[in-house]
């Protein structure tokens, strides 16, 4: 694998973890939301991850065809929390049911911020790939000198 293909990998991380965190703050800005358009209180959202084969130069495409080529990451699909919502007795709020219960976003404000930290780590793990490649590069332009 080249280093240009190693930045190519990072990249697609970092354009992934970026797609996580941008989900998880929703979630979390969204953790008090009763009604939405749709109908409903919000629900939780989350990305899911597969390999994605980097394509560019035709030796990439020959490499993976035979098996032997980079993979990156790339969010193959968003899920949506499907659990029931949280019911909360609060007669007077506006969304109450005749009963008097709300329904709440299924959200954990904690495991969100976990989820948070991870996504932020991630972010910052393809970030130093990237780094560690452009210092490799660097050193060997200045070796042909």
């Amino acid at each position: 694998m080249s280093l240009f293909n190693a930045i190519a990998v990072s990249a697609s991380g970092l354009d992934a973890q970026r797609t996580r965190a941008e989900l998880i703050t929703e979630n979390l800005a969204n953790a008090d939301t009763t009604r939405t358009p749709e109908g409903g209180p919000y629900k939780r959202k989350d990305a899911v991850f597969a390999s994605q084969a980097l394509s560019g130069s035709f030796a990439a495409a020959l490499m993976d065809v035979a098996g032997d080529g980079p993979s990156g990451v790339s969010v193959s699909e968003i899920t949506i929390d499907s659990t029931e919502p949280e019911r909360r007795y609060l007669p007077g709020h506006p969304d109450a049911d005749p009963q008097g219960y709300v329904s709440f976003p299924h959200i954990n404000p904690a495991e969100e911020m976990v989820d948070l930290m991870s996504a932020s780590r991630g972010y910052q793990a393809n970030v130093a790939a990237i780094t560690s490649v452009k210092d490799m590069i660097a050193r060997s332009i200045d070796l042909f000198r």
